[in-house]
Formats: C-alpha cells, sequence, structure tokens
C-alpha cells in the first residue's frame, strides 16, 4: 500500500476507501490506534495481517503482553466496506486519533494510515528533509 488520499469522513464517522488501496485492503480488514513516532494516527491491517498479529500475541507468554499491545486489539474494529466502498471509525478511535471531517489515508508498505489531516502536515514538515529521507533510507537497507 501506498501512496496520500485526502478524505472527508462523514456525519456517522465513515470513510471511503481509495480505489488504489481496494484491492490491497481486500473485502475486510481491521482499523485500531497506531502512532507514528510521537504522532497518533489509526493503522488499517488486511485481515491477514491482523491474524497474524493475534496468532503472535498469544503466542506470547502471559507476562510478556504488555499494556499497549493489548490496547491494539482491544480498540480494533473489523471493517466490511458497504456497497459504496465505506466503512466506519469508532467514537474511540476518533478520539485517539483526533480526527475531524478532513483526514489523510497514507499507504505504509503492507498498512495504511489514518490521520488528522493537519497532524499530518506536520508530520510531513518534520520529516520531510533529505536528511531524515537518507537515514529512513539506511534504516529499510537501500
Amino acid at each position: 500500500m501506498t501512496g496520500r488520499y485526502p478524505a472527508k469522513m462523514d456525519d456517522k464517522g465513515r470513510l471511503f476507501v481509495p480505489a488504489k488501496l481496494r484491492e490491497a485492503l481486500g473485502g475486510d480488514f481491521y482499523v485500531t490506534i497506531g502512532a507514528n513516532g510521537s504522532h497518533r494516527c489509526l493503522t488499517v491491517y488486511t485481515a491477514e495481517d491482523f491474524h497474524t498479529m493475534e496468532t503472535n500475541y498469544n503466542a506470547l507468554a502471559v507476562a510478556k503482553r504488555s499494556g499497549a499491545s493489548t490496547l491494539i486489539f482491544a480498540f480494533a474494529n473489523r471493517c466490511v466496506p458497504d456497497k459504496q466502498f465505506r466503512f466506519p471509525i469508532t467514537s474511540e478511535q476518533i478520539r485517539w486519533a483526533n480526527l475531524g471531517q478532513e483526514v489523510m489515508i497514507v499507504g505504509r508498505a503492507g498498512q495504511a494510515e489514518i490521520w488528522n489531516s493537519e497532524e499530518y502536515a506536520a508530520f510531513e514538515l518534520e520529516n520531510l528533509s533529505p536528511e531524515k529521507l537518507l537515514a529512513s533510507l539506511e534504516e529499510i537497507g537501500l
């Protein structure tokens, strides 16, 4: 999943799945709380990736299950888009990511993120420098 997609949340807390992400996400997917650095956002996982996370979490010894990882599952919402390709965002998720009507959906390799548009613009400004881009490329082995 790649790209940036401005979107508007409707009055019922639903977002439209951008056409370029529909095939990658599949028929159903999961939305839960997330973070990117010190910024709050929502993370969108394919059903397959979410079930892998569940399996990995359940394989951990109880003592190793952190409170934060528990909350990722507690705030998760299984989404099945309607005929207009809209999917719901819960009120708890909206509060966590401080979402308003204007949001940015951002592809992030195998996942997507849903951001408050203003917060995402600040994130871009903070990270869009040659030095940070080069450091990021080095981190992923390029």
